[in-house]
């Protein structure tokens, strides 16, 4: 933890209230760390709050809005202050946007706005939280991409991705290609940053139309959270392993 002010590791899940989010905060409560549940709408937030409390968790609500500069500030300043500061990051927040969505019918607002979450609120929540990150002992960015975002199964002829929205594709390639960057930045720090997918999984994103369960998509932002300090870093994974760029 942040400058031996405690041993408790202190992790933030955005978007943790549901789904995928909440199964990563929940498996990282296991560990014995104190976890910020980082979302937008207060009765969810607070309700995933109570939920965690009452299986054992030690987790404290964040009000954050990703898309949002003043949100993004606040949320720091309240995990400086009730928890000392910041090991794990955890950049799960995400929407699919409006539909129909391929290239050639997906609206501009549409494209503008899940890059603005899925892209652009990841560079914003990090770049707010690696100050608390940088005073960890063995700090921890995972970025909850999806291998629709791989290039290399984009454009393999014997992958089909089915119909993907444009838009989401696009932003988590975005992604992709940011934590890459990331990792090269922070390459002389001992921050590891890398790319999770949690594989095709039932959350409201699709309409619950995945085949794997939020605990099962969970479990590689869990692995890469606790990676030892020697592990990979600008990587992106799933259970099976590396994911072709």
């Amino acid at each position: 933890m942040i400058d031996g002010m405690s041993q408790r590791t202190v992790a933030l899940v955005t978007g943790a209230n549901k789904g995928i989010g909440y199964e990563i905060a929940a498996g990282l409560g296991a560990l014995g760390w104190r976890i910020g549940v980082g979302a937008r709408d207060r009765q969810r937030r607070e309700t995933a709050v109570e939920k965690l409390r009452a299986a054992g968790t030690d987790a404290f609500a964040v009000p954050l809005d990703v898309t949002d500069d003043a949100s993004v500030g606040a949320a720091a300043e309240l995990i400086a202050g009730q928890a000392g500061g910041l090991d794990v990051l955890v950049n799960n927040a995400a929407i699919t946007g409006r539909l129909p969505q391929t290239p050639a019918t997906v609206e501009p607002a549409t494209m503008r706005a899940v890059v603005e979450t899925n892209v652009i609120g990841v560079i914003r929540v990090t770049n707010a939280m690696l100050p608390m990150l940088r005073g960890s002992a063995s700090p921890r960015i995972v970025n909850m991409s999806s291998s629709v975002g791989s290039f290399a199964l984009q454009t393999a002829p014997d992958v089909d991705m089915g119909p993907v929205p444009a838009g989401y594709l696009a932003s988590k390639t975005f992604l992709n290609a940011l934590t890459i960057q990331y990792a090269k930045e922070l390459g002389d720090t001992s921050i590891l940053i890398n790319s999770g997918c949690p594989g095709f999984t039932a959350t409201d994103l699709n309409g619950f139309r995945g085949v794997r369960t939020p605990q099962q998509g969970a479990a590689i932002a869990i692995h890469l959270a606790t990676l030892p300090d020697d592990g990979p870093t600008g990587g992106f994974f799933d259970d099976a392993g590396t994911v072709p760029w």
